[in-house]
């Protein structure tokens, strides 16, 4: 990314590059009833990035902004799938849309995989390993 490039260049390619990690013409496909979250969902990861804060709040913690943007640039289709579903089968009331959905994009490359053994192992206890 050139440093002396217009800001909307930069924002620019960067919602280019986000929509390219994502694969978004195919998230919009599978999940067209989902198109306005998912726009919201690029959008918040754009914004994200382009901040220019030292530091940024997700989960009442301060997260260095190289880390978090560095993370968000790596989210790919499955990460955001999984926050769509995470966000379908939350029941609790959500105050703060934007910081759930912050936190969610945040833990989803730590968490994805936790998650998708539970539920295997919900689903098919036959499946789980027992130590």
């Amino acid at each position: 990314m050139r440093y002396d490039a217009a800001p909307d260049d930069v924002a620019n390619a960067y919602r280019k590059l986000i929509r390219e990690n994502i694969d978004y013409d195919s998230l919009v496909i599978v999940y067209s009833y989902d198109r306005e979250l998912i726009d919201g969902i690029v959008d918040l990861i754009l914004e994200t990035v382009l901040c220019r804060q030292e530091y940024i709040l997700i989960a009442s913690n301060q997260y260095p902004a190289s880390v978090v943007k560095s993370k968000f640039l790596k989210l790919n289709y499955s990460h955001i799938e999984y926050v769509l579903s995470c966000l379908r089968r939350n029941t609790l009331k959500v105050n703060n849309i934007k910081k759930y959905l912050l936190a969610a994009l945040l833990n989803a490359p730590s968490t994805i995989d936790g998650y998708y053994q539970a539920e295997v192992q919900h689903d098919m206890p036959e499946l789980a390993v027992r130590r």
